[in-house]
């Protein structure tokens, strides 16, 4: 949504990062830089102003003079303006004290209510809720419909009384009574004890007193605690209009971004919080009923930016990841087994689990430079690699050495790759192994990266000290007597070292005073060791 605002801003920022020094004139520059770079993101121009007058007034202060370094100072102030305009800091839904909490959605037609109301409650189901969806959109050929499904598969109930619009077409007459079906179904959640009502309204293709008044009559029936305003994030300038319109008609207490995963310019979700002051509080980055976000400010300025967003990642991860599947396989590799193929299937679904993996790697701080090469990744390879895996038996998922050449070829028709595809894979997975394995005996980190437990006191398997450089081994020479003359001096340098490795007053009782010492003309040596001593 924001690559081509990230990209302008990232080169924007690169030309500055080279002056050790910022001038007047380069501040100017670059806020000129940052302006256009907004405006062709489809912000609106009140929220421009206003951000960029901001920056500008902060660049010129002592803070920026001051730093050491001017450049990066510059970075985090525009951060954290657009952290600014983004809403602040995140806020969560509020929930009523007593009785179920009403959350009402409000939007154009089109905007994605009907899918979004789907989302949320699988979302409040995750977090222990028990949340019943209402079907008030009665005007829309087939929403109730469509509630239904999608409540279907959230695993959550849809109370529908009336059919609605079942003709196919758009309708301007009101069919059956939404502000009756949005009362009745508070009744019902608290008659059967849900903790949260989620009312689907209706929509229209463009703004009227119909839909404001209806909106309105059913805000005032159920007293909502959240009113939601759905908006297409890929709608530009006119987000605002509509953000206006919809505050002053219906007041809505909180904003929900939807298709964030589209290729517009995004410029609505830096409008709409400036304009009305109203915070975001999720967007929605994908078809599924899991591509379902809180909002952070924070971390979206820093994807703007090209910063990354590992806290998004890492909660992604939790939610993925089986714990009990990660203790076996920490378990696995410290008993010193092999990683499988077996295992990598089982860590390959769970990647699948997060989602796209697209999405995942542009989370990453610096993946704006790779973004030709991310747009590129086939997010079929993960498939291609879970049917060859899956063409294996399970002896050669366990050991992958007995696959030759007869078998590589069967694997390839099974899962209708090439045999170059199971060579690839097996050769990236040999690798794949090659590391599990230098892992574990490094106490659960890459070897000889700093800071890591394989170094010594760091961690993980005990230290064993700092190791001597091994002396370079010479090859022994093909003349008798030249090799026994070496045999003699490696001997002698080996007696030598012995001799002055043992530390006064040793266990063995090797240099203490009080020890029996023998004559050296009485030692005994073993037969033929005269000789390797040059006697």
């Amino acid at each position: 949504m924001f690559s081509t605002l990230s990209d302008r801003l990232t080169s924007t920022f690169k030309n500055l990062r080279s002056k050790g020094r910022l001038s007047e004139a380069d501040i100017d520059a670059t806020i000129r830089e940052i302006r256009r770079a907004l405006l062709d993101a489809d912000v609106a121009v009140p929220v421009v102003r206003e951000f960029t007058a901001s920056v500008r007034d902060r660049a010129l202060s002592a803070e920026v003079s001051g730093a050491l370094n001017p450049a990066q100072q510059v970075v985090k102030i525009v951060n954290e303006e657009l952290v600014a305009i983004l809403g602040g800091e995140s806020r969560g839904l509020r929930f009523a004290k007593t009785g179920p909490t009403v959350i009402m959605l409000a939007g154009l037609q089109g905007a994605g209510k009907t899918t979004l109301a789907g989302k949320l409650a699988l979302h409040l189901r995750e977090q222990g809720h028990t949340p019943l969806l209402v079907a008030a959109d009665l005007q829309r050929p087939n929403a109730v419909t469509q509630l239904s499904v999608v409540g279907e598969r959230a695993g959550v109930p849809v109370f529908a009384p009336h059919p609605g619009n079942q003709s196919g077409t758009e309708v301007d007459d009101v069919i059956g009574d939404p502000v009756a079906v949005a009362r009745d179904g508070l009744e019902t959640a608290r008659q059967r004890q849900h903790d949260v009502l989620i009312v689907d309204t209706a929509g229209r293709l463009g703004l009227d007193s119909v839909l404001m008044q209806q909106a309105a009559d059913i805000r005032d029936a159920v007293t909502p605690d959240e009113i939601l305003f759905v908006i297409d994030a890929m709608i530009g300038q006119d987000a605002v209009t509509t953000a206006k319109a919809f505050e002053e008609g219906v007041d809505f207490t909180g904003v929900v971004l939807t298709k964030l995963d589209g290729d517009a310019r995004g410029g609505a979700a830096l409008s709409v919080t400036g304009v009305t002051g109203r915070p975001i509080l999720f967007a929605s980055t994908g078809e599924k009923l899991t591509d379902l976000e809180a909002f952070h400010p924070d971390r979206m300025a820093s994807r703007i930016l090209d910063m990354g967003d590992v806290l998004t990642l890492i909660e992604q991860a939790e939610k993925a990841f089986d714990a009990d599947e990660a203790a076996k396989m920490a378990q696995k590799l410290e008993s010193g087994q092999d990683f499988t193929l077996a295992d990598f299937l089982v860590q390959m679904q769970q990647m699948k689990n997060m989602g796209s993996m697209k999405k995942m790697l542009g989370m990453l701080p610096g993946m704006g430079q790779m973004r030709e090469a991310l747009e590129n990744f086939d997010e079929r390879e993960v498939d291609r690699i879970e049917a060859i895996i899956r063409s294996m038996t399970p002896g050669e998922r366990d050991n992958p050495k007995i696959i030759n050449g007869s078998r590589r070829a069967r694997i390839a028709r099974g899962s209708g790759v090439t045999t170059a595809d199971v060579n690839q894979l097996l050769e990236r997975f040999a690798g794949a192994q090659k590391m599990m394995r230098q892992m574990n005996k490094g106490g659960g980190s890459m070897p000889g990266m700093p800071g890591m437990g394989s170094l010594p006191g760091m961690g993980g398997k005990k230290s064993r000290g700092k190791q001597a450089p091994q002396r370079k081994v010479r090859g022994k020479s093909g003349n008798p007597a030249k090799r026994a003359q070496q045999e003699r001096a490696a001997a002698a340098r080996a007696a030598g070292e012995r001799s002055t490795a043992a530390p006064t007053g040793s266990a063995f009782g090797v240099g203490r005073p009080d020890a029996p010492q023998t004559p050296a003309e009485e030692v005994q040596l073993p037969p033929g060791f005269d000789k390797l001593l040059g006697r």
